[in-house]
């Protein structure tokens, strides 16, 4: 039979490399390479939670081995001097890593990326100056001894094949984590928070739940570790270890799991096996690090994909946008119908701006306007640089908040309301300059917009559950439909950093409707596009406007503003100077003078 399609060949490949690792223990040469495949499997289930913090959320953790350190002691002392089985306490270091975890995260997940990478840092090292005070709980610098696990565990092979099954155990949950919504998410995170914000992920929450997962998973891999090594001291959980972790994420590369598994097998194997690397160790590490930086910047997991690609060409040449005005429509009050949003055509539920200002220092960028945006209108807003019109949209958006005057959605004041919040209220936008996730595809760009229809939660995802499965294709199926009405359906599994400017700006537009919005802020969509592809643009707008959908339109082409909008407010200088509909404004004379021109 012969193997085509994609998923065919990876199953092959997984049953191969499960047939290997099985084997293992029987071509194994001598016991030491035995040990060396269990460290690696348990380096692993710590690298494989870590790499979720470090490689899908961006964040700089270098102080991992505090956590090991923590799981290792708990193990120790819990199976040592408690007397508690091996199994429960290594559940329990588990969870002492979590809460450590938690408890690291809460205050420092919201500094810069520097400032956390030397909190965690901090943490490592204040973990191992408690570990040498507590000399009656841990030994001090004498140290503690490893328990074994019960049989059939208690022997080489039996403890690598547990390793192996806690590792694979891992990897599972993070696979599954990395395919779903959450795994979009997090990159969203990682690459462009602004963007993650605009479609409801709640940024910092992801980062606190990701970064405690790592700590159980660190905990675990600590209870292992110190059943291992058979003697653990302070001096076992140096720095150097944190940056092997580290390491090993990098070089693998982000948003990848093959990819830092194999550099894990590769930093772990071959010092061991080759001598004098093992005592050049962190000169070797340098070196490796310093050639993926220049060399493979995206990492060997990028870099084996691009070879897969290369002897599977697919031609990406350009491809037209067709919008099929149809299934856009339906596609929207889909989505729209899923997010539950009520009185979507009621005049009570519009979104008012009334009598805003602000202020940034002394300069006043908004000087008591008012708007009113209604659902199934398309509401243009006009000026020249600098007239506030952008600055208005990120007051309805949530990312300002006002010095002066009130944001109103549905009768209640939103003007506090943070961006997350008013994406789940229903309130889309699109970027001057397209804000889309590069690494992942088209469609699931366009499926992390509906991030707020997921209900699935991360241990659900994690677990990969059949509702989780159902709900992503649910999702998976709206999104092809939105994409196939903008006219990017030919290029849906195309990465999204191969679209050309146009396909980004329809692609934006897709992501926000898949939030199913009642309004969708869009903030200069023509610029950049040619007189075919405005057209185009327009009517897609109109398409949202009779799906029930409000629009603010800010765009500089003032006749398409004037061809596609139901109403046009004018600014200058952070001040109102015309409403009114499309014919008033473009013949005031005030807007002619300042803005249009004789």
């Amino acid at each position: 039979m012969t193997l085509t399609h994609p998923s065919q060949k990876r199953a092959v490949a997984l049953a191969v490399a499960a047939c290997a690792l099985l084997l293992l223990p029987f071509w194994a040469a001598d016991q030491y390479q035995l040990h060396l495949a269990a460290l690696i499997a348990v380096y692993w289930v710590l690298i494989a939670g870590l790499n979720l913090v470090v490689g899908y959320t961006g964040q700089l953790s270098i102080g991992h081995v505090g956590l090991l350190s923590i799981g290792s002691y708990a193990f120790c002392i819990l199976v040592g001097k408690w007397g508690l089985d091996a199994y429960t306490s290594t559940a329990v270091a588990g969870m002492l890593g979590g809460l450590c975890g938690l408890a690291l995260g809460l205050p420092s997940l919201r500094l810069p990326g520097f400032y956390f990478a030397m909190a965690t840092m901090a943490f490592a090292l204040i973990v191992n100056e408690i570990i040498l005070a507590q000399v009656d709980l841990t030994g001090g610098g004498i140290g503690l001894m490893g328990p074994l696990y019960p049989e059939p565990f208690d022997s080489p092979v039996g403890f690598y094949y547990l390793a192996l099954l806690v590792s694979a155990f891992v990897t599972l949950l993070t696979w599954n984590l990395a395919r779903s919504m959450w795994g979009r998410g997090l990159m969203a995170v990682r690459d462009n928070p602004v963007t993650a914000q605009s479609v409801g992920v709640p940024v910092f929450r992801a980062k606190l739940v990701v970064f405690v997962f790592s700590g159980v998973t660190a905990g675990v891999s600590g209870a292992l570790f110190a059943s291992l090594q058979s003697y653990i001291t302070p001096e076992t959980f140096v720095f150097d270890l944190s940056m092997f972790f580290f390491v090993c994420i990098i070089i693998g590369g982000r948003g990848s799991i093959l990819g830092p598994l194999l550099g894990t097998v590769v930093l772990t194997a071959l010092p061991e096996m080759v001598a004098s690397l093992a005592k050049l160790g962190n000169f070797f590490y340098g070196l490796l690090l310093l050639l993926v930086v220049l060399l493979i910047p995206e990492g060997i997991g990028r870099m084996l994909e691009k070879v897969y690609e290369k002897f599977r060409p697919r031609k990406q040449q350009s491809v037209a946008i067709t919008p099929e005005l149809g299934r856009l429509e339906s596609a929207i009050v889909a989505a729209t119908a899923v997010a539950g949003h009520p009185d979507a055509r009621n005049p009570g539920a519009a979104l008012r701006a009334i009598d805003i200002s602000k202020q940034f220092g002394g300069l006043v960028a908004l000087d008591d306007v008012s708007i009113t945006l209604t659902p199934g209108r398309v509401h243009g807003l006009i000026g020249p640089n600098g007239s506030g019109k952008t600055t208005m949209l990120n007051m309805l958006c949530g990312y300002y908040q006002p010095t002066k005057g009130t944001v109103n959605f549905r009768h209640k004041d939103i003007g506090n309301a943070p961006v997350q919040e008013r994406a789940r209220m229903g309130i889309a936008r699109t970027f001057q300059k397209p804000r889309l996730v590069p690494d992942l595809t088209v469609l699931e760009n366009v499926m992390l917009g509906a991030w707020q229809h997921s209900r699935a939660g991360f241990v659900d995802a994690a677990f990969g559950l059949p509702s989780v499965r159902a709900e992503d294709m649910r999702i998976r199926e709206r999104a092809t439909e939105l994409l196939c009405g903008v006219g990017l359906g030919a290029v849906m599994h195309w990465r999204a950093n191969l679209l050309d400017h146009a396909q980004q700006r329809f692609l934006e537009i897709a992501r926000g409707l898949a939030l199913g919005p009642q309004y969708i802020l869009l903030d200069e969509p023509a610029g950049g596009l040619t007189g075919v592809e405005i057209d185009q643009l327009g009517t897609v707008i109109r398409t949202i406007r009779k799906a029930g959908v409000g629009v603010l339109l800010v765009e500089h082409h003032t006749d398409f503003v004037f061809r596609v909008c139901d109403d046009v407010t004018a600014l200058n200088v952070g001040r109102m100077i015309r409403h009114g509909s499309p014919a008033e404004v473009r013949h005031d004379p005030e807007v002619i003078r300042v803005y249009l021109g004789a």
